[in-house]
């Protein structure tokens, strides 16, 4: 199975007989990891309670568009920034053909709309409805628009008859979402992540740090893993539990961070510099806690190492990814360091915004690199982060 471990899976639930598996569908996919919240559709009430699947998930059940009590009055819009993957599991014959044809009538409907994660599909109806040209080629035209169906299973259904349009089993349906994120990408190749804040101190008890939270660049760890990279994190001092099978190595300064980085990338094949670093440091530290004297205090710094030109100059260097985190003139700002660092890639994003970057669980990044930039829009790290991924490896894959 595809591990599904910190991933966000919204599973939508319509109305049918089978809506009554979705309860032993959230557990399958707790049981790999996920953590699961459920929108479902006005049918789907008729075949359980919404008080059941709260009770299973831990979160709210979502039931309507028009939601006074979410952000901005916008639910739809929340959770599909929230979800890396929507898993509408049953899929109806009715909820199909709407999907297909770009309705959005209820909350589930507009969440679909309005996502840019992937979709999966597990069809649960009559076999006389699964095998009727419209519903076919309403799920061909969803194939076409990469949305993955999973099943029908062929077997016994509450109507009495024998065929496909059974909902696959539970765990079944937990390992084929597993499967989504296992790309295998970058499998065999090593890859070096920078990630967080530093801390150049003033005295044993003071520093000079910054806002970052670490989020970016811990997600971009773990999609570098689930595609199959051996991968190390080199983490400035974060509110973060460290990534499963990620190694890990904790800094707190630029000069420790740039040390490390040059330790391990050395065989690595790709170097993703998304920690903010600290241009200064002190220029000395001192010994005891500098004591309250004046009313003016005056501290000498001096310019840190730059780690990602240092990486990119190396004679034998990985690729290498740089971030730019700016508050004006993000574009100009971008290209010039992607030129003046010998960069493949920047990935830039305007921290004057305050519902993206520093501390958000969001984040809208331009990507910048030689002959083309492309803009993405928001959605939330870990998604960015898969998609980020994908493009690295297609930039590491030309670059051979």
């Amino acid at each position: 199975m595809g591990s599904l471990s910190n991933k966000r899976i919204l599973l939508g639930v319509t109305g049918g007989i089978a809506a009554y598996k979705s309860a032993e569908l959230i557990r399958c996919l707790q049981g790999a990891g996920a953590e699961v919240r459920v929108v479902m559709t006005p049918a789907a009430t008729e075949f359980i309670t919404p008080l059941t699947l709260q009770a299973l998930s831990g979160n709210p059940v979502s039931l309507e568009l028009l939601d006074t009590a979410a952000e901005a009055a916008m639910g739809h819009i929340e959770l599909a920034r929230w979800a890396d993957l929507i898993l509408i599991a049953p899929a109806s014959a009715d909820f199909i053909a709407r999907l297909c044809h770009g309705e959005g009538g209820d909350l589930l409907s507009t969440v679909c709309l309005a996502s840019h994660c992937t979709i999966a599909l597990a069809p649960a109806m009559n076999k006389h409805m699964w095998e009727s040209p419209a519903t076919q080629s309403n799920v061909q035209q969803l194939r076409a628009q990469d949305l993955a169906i999973f099943g029908p299973a062929m077997g016994y259904q509450a109507c009495g008859d024998i065929g496909e349009g059974r909902m696959e089993d539970p765990a079944t349906l937990a390992t084929m979402a597993g499967d989504l994120f296992n790309c295998g990408l970058l499998n065999g190749k090593k890859v070096v992540i920078t990630a967080g804040p530093t801390r150049e101190a003033l005295d044993p008890v003071r520093y000079i740090s910054n806002h970052s939270s670490g989020k970016m660049g811990y997600a971009l760890a773990t999609a570098a893993m689930e595609a199959g990279a051996t991968t190390v994190l080199i983490s400035g001092p974060v509110q973060l539990a460290p990534p499963e099978r990620v190694t890990t190595i904790a800094i707190e300064s630029a000069e420790q961070m740039l040390e490390a980085a040059l330790q391990e990338v050395e065989d690595a094949d790709i170097f993703i510099a998304a920690a903010a670093v600290a241009d200064y440091r002190p220029a000395s530290v001192a010994v005891q806690k500098i004591k309250k004297n004046n009313d003016e205090m005056l501290i000498q710094l001096v310019k840190n190492p730059d780690i990602v030109a240092t990486v990119a100059g190396l004679a034998k260097r990985p690729l290498t990814v740089g971030f730019a985190a700016e508050t004006e003139n993000l574009e100009y700002y971008a290209t010039q360091k992607l030129r003046k660092k010998n960069l493949d890639l920047v990935i830039a994003n305007d921290v004057s915004d305050t519902s993206i970057g520093f501390n958000s669980d969001d984040n809208r990044v331009l990507l910048v690199q030689a002959g083309a930039n492309t803009a993405l829009p928001t959605m939330n790290k870990n998604l960015l982060a898969h998609k980020l991924i994908e493009h690295i490896a297609g930039l590491l894959k030309t670059a051979h």
